[in-house]
């Protein structure tokens, strides 16, 4: 089983990463002033059943590839870092815009609501680097099975974006409503956002092989 720490900093990294706005969270915070909380929370059902897709195909595919391939986990790890330090490049940069400027959805049926939710984090680099490159890095095989581990930072970090995201589609129309009235809000917050993920960046490529 894993130790209290790992597990603590797992949970750390994924409730860093869920609070980061991405193409989920841009989705669902779009989605929700335009059709409502409802359309918002439906559309979260299908970004839920793809984080337990990714889940299910990283512990498999983590779990042969970390024991096949010696230098998998450096790929991986790199790859990663250099994906999160675009990321940051692109929020920092001058004249980067924030996430939350939002975009107008035409409304959709709950069938195209759920699909386009899964859809959408199917095709979501961020989740995919998550489970491929940070998610490697708290599986230690001398604390036990290797699937076991990945299955429940899986379902840790699931639990806590389904969190975040579910309060961000409730709250989505009082949010916009501030940021828009406050500049300055959006520009703090892409920074922070930027900061958030060249840190992220940085702790990845730094880590040492197991």
């Amino acid at each position: 089983m894993h130790h209290a720490a790992p597990i603590l900093a797992f949970a750390a990294v994924s409730l860093g990463m869920a609070l980061t706005p991405g193409p989920n969270m841009i989705y669902l915070l779009s989605r929700s002033i335009c059709q409502g909380r409802k359309a918002g929370l439906i559309s979260l059902g299908g970004v839920a059943l793809g984080f337990v897709f990714y889940m299910l195909c990283a512990a498999f595919g983590i779990t042969a590839l970390l024991m096949t391939v010696p230098f998998a986990y450096d790929a991986l790890r790199f790859g990663g870092a250099l994906y999160l330090a675009w990321l940051a490049w692109q929020a920092l940069k001058p004249g980067g815009r924030s996430p939350f400027q939002v975009r107008e959805l035409a409304p959709d049926s709950p069938r195209k609501l759920f699909l386009m939710g899964f859809v959408t984090n199917l095709l979501n680099p961020k989740i995919a680097i998550l489970y491929l490159s940070l998610l490697p890095q708290f599986i230690d095989p001398h604390h036990g099975s290797v699937l076991v581990q990945s299955i429940m930072l899986g379902l840790i970090q699931i639990a806590l974006s389904i969190t975040v995201n579910a309060t961000v589609a409730m709250t989505a129309g009082t949010i916009a409503a501030f940021l828009a009235g406050r500049p300055a809000w959006l520009t703090i917050q892409r920074w922070l956002m930027g900061t958030v993920l060249a840190g992220l960046a940085v702790r990845i490529a730094a880590e040492g092989q197991r």
